[in-house]
């Protein structure tokens, strides 16, 4: 049992953060008709954030028609695999974290894609080495049972009050349509263009006329229109045991090259077999206790919530709300890195590992892991890990492995309803453009998931809980986090894309927001730094840029600290509840171009 902190933090007084929201990004421009997308919204009858504005005004149509938070984040997902294709889509997976007003409990589901049932540990080990990632991520060999359409009935089925013909009306809409080309979508394309040619069916649809889409042009799907329509009409079905499923198949086992191209692309080993066997897990979240609230968010196959979780166990004895900022970054930096070597030891799926997820999210273990953490000094990396069957102050349970390689592309949403409850998730189909593998006539890319898994052991000399077998889950960092009071009650939810720095962005946001008390829409846009047990801690260009003596980087250098430039880390939105019935949905003000916050009815 957690013993009590002598300071807690109730809705109230976090709410009380908003009062100041800080200056937000000039709106760009919106598609006809569609809101403009700005950062915060303040209101009643429930809110959305995204990343973009017509997603998030798919899922408020849902809300004002009456349908609950889980109707709309499925209407928003949806949404947001016409508008950001090359994050998530049907083609992908992800993980869905609920808050049940009326239970005041917290469910999930796993909705992480699969490996094929043939797969073995040497998926990706060609004449005895490790294929590079290059050569497998635009390939069939890369690609996993898609997760997200059992993810969105497994949660209407559950949870939600509306058909999913029903909440995927709007994204139908969309994508015949056409949405407005903005800056950020034409500069994904832009980077994926070499790699989208080698497929016809790829470069017919996202290179229109043989060109990159233009920035104010209209961006119309109608392949991926007819295919929600007939997932309307037939089920989810379509796709595990139907036609749709045989062309995902077909397309991974003999990946349609431009034979121009002259690009290997290694065929996969998906089966129907392997479509109609996959099912999305609902599973207890993980959970621990912060400065008295409750910490909510998804349990193994993804890391994201043990790793979080340690991670703020580890900074529970420090006091950050009164730290300098070099201390609440370094002891920050030091609980991720610590936190990042004990997930690589022991967290995968758990169908297959021994994944002590009880023991990392315990305060003992925190606590035997804290007392490396010097305020003067930096760990050298890789840390090795610690042993949470077995705590023992201050040491480490066997030989420290570097940390694996993971795609740093996916989006989140965050949405709430009239009732309260609350929904959280993150979906994704791994690096930006997937395995950029398009199946012909459907009009939707396939994910390259697969190569979450370690290709080959990190350190021969340590277990690897994360390589390829039959039907396994890779590991993932999506962190999908609700946040309760002392009375069960939302106070704030929120997630972000990223890959492995997804852990670093949900983890900076709440400490900026429960610990240095800044509005959410703040918390959000503030610098940010990524420590995975490496050598360098990765840093943006606000902090990085400033080479002044006095500067933060200089300060932080002075310990001990070394940083790399990462241009963008993550893209988070999330939702906060206030007193009377109102909501704040925060988004990006900048990162990839903005996000999109909406509420019902705007408070006056």
């Amino acid at each position: 049992m957690r013993r009590p902190v002598a300071r807690k933090l109730s809705v109230l007084a976090v709410s009380a953060a908003v009062v100041s929201v800080g200056a937000a990004a000039p709106p760009s421009a919106p598609a006809s008709g569609t809101p403009a997308k700005v950062p915060v919204a303040v209101g009643y009858g429930g809110a959305v954030a995204s990343v973009d504005a017509d997603a998030s005004a798919a899922g408020i149509e849902v809300l004002k028609k009456g349908g609950n938070a889980v109707d709309a984040a499925v209407a928003t997902a949806a949404a947001l695999g016409v508008t950001e294709p090359y994050s998530s889509g049907i083609g992908g997976g992800g993980y869905f974290v609920y808050y049940d007003a009326k239970s005041r409990t917290v469910h999930t589901i796993d909705g992480r894609e699969t490996a094929p049932l043939s797969a073995d540990s040497d998926l990706f080990v060609e004449n005895g080495k490790p294929l590079a990632f290059a050569d497998a991520v635009s390939s069939g060999l890369s690609v996993g049972t898609p997760g997200s359409p059992a993810t969105w009935q497994t949660a209407l089925d559950q949870w939600g009050s509306r058909r999913l013909g029903t909440v995927l009306k709007p994204a139908e809409r969309i994508a015949r349509d056409g949405f407005t080309v903005d800056d950020t979508f034409r500069s994904q394309t832009a980077s994926n263009e070499t790699r989208f040619r080698y497929f016809p069916d790829t470069a017919k649809l996202f290179l229109p006329g043989g060109r990159l889409p233009e920035v104010g042009s209209t961006f119309k799907n109608p392949e991926l229109a007819r295919t929600y329509e007939e997932l309307a009409r037939k089920g989810v079905g379509a796709i595990y045991h139907g036609d749709l499923g045989r062309d995902i198949v077909r397309t991974v086992n003999k990946p349609p090259v431009d034979p121009a191209s002259g690009w290997n692309a290694r065929p996969g080993k998906l089966s129907r077999k392997d479509l109609a066997a996959y099912r999305a897990k609902l599973q207890a979240p993980t959970r621990t206790s912060y400065r008295g609230l409750g910490v909510y968010s998804i349990a193994p196959s993804s890391s994201g919530g043990t790793t979080v979780g340690e991670a703020l166990n580890i900074l529970e004895k420090t006091d950050l709300s009164k730290a300098s900022e070099v201390q609440y970054l370094h002891h920050y930096i030091e609980a991720s890195r610590i936190a990042f070597a004990d997930r690589g030891r022991w967290v995968g799926d758990p169908a297959f590992e021994d994944v002590p997820t009880k023991g990392l999210l315990s305060q003992r273990f925190a606590d035997s892991r804290a007392c490396l953490i010097k305020d003067d000094a930096v760990l050298t990396s890789p840390v090795a890990p610690g042993d949470p069957r077995h705590p023992q102050a201050c040491a480490a349970g066997g030989t420290a492995a570097p940390t694996t390689y993971e795609g740093e592309n996916t989006t989140h949403l965050t949405v709430a309803d009239k009732w309260g409850n609350v929904v959280s998730y993150t979906l994704t189909i791994e690096q930006t453009g997937g395995s950029a593998i398009t199946v012909p006539g459907r009009g939707f890319l396939l994910n390259n998931e697969l190569t979450d898994f370690s290709f080959t052991p990190a350190n021969p000399a340590v277990h690897d809980p994360n390589l390829p077998g039959p039907g396994k889950r890779p590991r993932s960092s999506i962190s999908p986090t609700i946040v309760l009071d002392q009375h069960n009650r939302p106070v704030v939810a929120v997630g972000s894309p990223g890959g492995a720095t997804i852990i670093t962005t949900v983890l900076q946001t709440l400490t900026g927001f429960l610990d240095r008390h800044l509005p959410l829409v703040d918390a959000i846009a503030a610098p940010r730094v990524s420590q995975r047990n490496a050598a360098k801690t990765e840093m943006e260009p606000a902090l990085y840029n400033d080479t002044g003596a006095s500067g933060l980087r200089a300060q932080l250098e002075a310990i001990g600290h070394s940083f790399s430039l990462n241009p963008e880390i993550g893209a988070a939105t999330g939702v906060q509840r206030l007193p009377g019935g109102k909501w704040l949905a925060a988004a990006e003000k900048v990162r990839r171009g903005g996000g999109s916050a909406q509420v019902v009815v705007p408070a006056p």
